[in-house]
């Protein structure tokens, strides 16, 4: 898992409604992390993301460009874990990462949190397996 390319991007409105309405979710800090578990069907299994930063917390563009690089890369680091789990359960997995610092962390510490994200949103997901709906 090299690359970031479109078709890991939540880009349609009702895909993003539908995530914030049925998904579940959790706060890591610096992180909002809202997560759907969507069945593959004949698509091939993803694992897509949707970045969003506020312009209530950075109001300069560029501060936001910023952030989305240094969440993007980081992402594209951590990903491999969650398409271990997609393809071992064949499911897509749809994720929405809202920034909600007020300070630009560094790279280093973006990728440290970004893996405390992803390692929450696995056991939350495995643990949404064990319990009975």
């Amino acid at each position: 898992m090299e690359d970031f390319p479109k078709y890991e991007r939540i880009c349609k409105e009702s895909e993003i409604q539908s995530l914030f309405q049925k998904g579940a979710g959790f706060s890591s800090y610096p992180y909002r992390v809202v997560f759907l578990v969507r069945p593959v069907g004949d698509k091939p299994v993803t694992c897509r993301l949707l970045l969003s930063v506020s312009k209530k917390r950075f109001h300069h563009a560029i501060k936001r460009n910023r952030v989305k690089r240094l969440v993007r890369e980081a992402w594209r680091k951590n990903k491999a874990k969650l398409y271990e789990i997609c393809h071992r359960d064949t499911i897509s997995l749809d994720v929405a990462l809202v920034y909600n610092a007020t300070v630009i962390h560094s790279y280093e510490s973006m990728l440290d949190k970004t893996a405390k994200a992803v390692n929450e949103l696995i056991k939350r997901y495995e643990t949404s397996l064990q319990t009975p709906h």
